[in-house]
């Protein structure tokens, strides 16, 4: 195998009941077959492939790129496993899907352990990531969130206008501070990771209660104004590294003992910074370790407000004019009320 890979596995074979191309039967005798069809992982040139096989043979259109595929669980013993178009176009979509029929749920399992292991590798090929590096494959981010939303997301919390803005939300400041400090025996002497840090106040607070370490990952501009900050105190700031990343992609030299973050959003989950939250504690919390916060919760009840449905209601009055400019705009009327009231 090619050590420029990086690509540490040697080459991994399966033995698969049946495989098949979705929506075609050019293998559709595979299942059926005597012999058997036999699934490779390997690694030719440095690029990870999954290669199926028949009688020693290459079966020909149904190799698979690991890096830009991904694998489901259709069933206990049959998975999909779906390729990312190459295709100029800038959506993301996926131009061949292959089933895949195992004879047994442990293979299954077995197979699944298998091809993330190897995705993991694509990621980290042939590099070795420094504290805070960035991998250079797709991450977890890329796949859930447009890179225009994203754009606009980062550039919002990029600013200390509206970092400003959630800093003199004393509730909350105080309630993190409080939470931190109050439960200093947790922080003292620990690794800590504070996930979305933004400004870097909750970096702070924890080398305030004892942290041994904290790694405060930011991946808008705002890092660099958290450095600043961080650096004018200086009496915590040797205990504070900033990187400047997405959790789902950067490395950290070590594993954290605890997360800390505030990734709640209007009714809880908009802006999905819950679902970086959990990837955090997934890639970076060592077993038993805890998080800051840990549970959420949503509480919701119907009420009637007079003055703010008139309020909304007024909004779309223009739309009753009969004359404007000659133009009558009531036939829009209805749709702009509704227009209005959906928001």
């Amino acid at each position: 195998m090619d050590d420029s890979s990086g690509l540490k596995h040697k080459e991994l074979e399966f033995t698969l009941a049946a495989v098949s191309q979705l929506s075609s039967s050019s293998l559709s005798s595979s299942s059926s077959s005597s012999s058997s069809v036999i699934a490779r992982f390997s690694a030719d040139s440095g690029v990870a492939e999954l290669r199926f096989h028949r009688d020693s043979e290459f079966i020909d259109g149904f190799n698979v790129d690991i890096g830009t595929s991904q694998l489901f669980k259709l069933g206990p013993v049959q998975s999909l496993c779906v390729s990312e178009s190459s295709g100029a176009s800038k959506e993301k979509s996926y131009s061949r899907a292959v089933t895949i029929q195992f004879r047994n749920e442990d293979e299954s399992r077995d197979f699944h352990s298998a091809f993330e292991q190897w995705q993991k590798d694509v990621i980290q090929a042939g590099i070795h990531l420094p504290n805070g590096a960035i991998a250079a494959s797709k991450s977890k981010f890329d796949y859930k969130i447009e890179p225009s939303s994203a754009k606009m997301y980062f550039h919002y919390y990029g600013q200390l206008l509206h970092q400003q803005n959630m800093l003199q939300d004393y509730v909350r400041t105080g309630t993190y501070y409080a939470a931190v400090i109050e439960n200093r025996v947790d922080f003292t002497g620990r690794v800590v990771v504070d996930v979305g840090a933004g400004s870097g106040i909750l970096s702070l607070f924890a080398a305030q209660a004892g942290a041994k370490h904290v790694y405060a990952v930011e991946a808008s501009e705002m890092a660099e104004y958290a450095r600043k900050l961080i650096a004018g105190n200086p009496a915590l700031a040797q205990r504070i590294t900033v990187i400047k990343g997405k959790v789902e992609e950067v490395e950290l030299a070590e594993k954290a003992d605890i997360l800390i973050s505030e990734p709640m959003g209007t009714l809880l989950v908009n802006e999905r910074m819950l679902e970086s939250y959990i990837i955090a504690r997934d890639r970076f919390l060592v077993p038993n370790g805890k998080m800051f916060p840990s549970i959420g919760r949503i509480h919701m009840a119907p009420f009637s407000d007079e003055y703010l449905f008139v309020e909304i209601a007024n909004k779309a009055l223009f739309w009753q004019q009969q004359n404007y400019y000659g133009v009558d705009l009531t036939p829009l009327y209805g749709s702009a009320f509704q227009g209005y009231f959906s928001q």
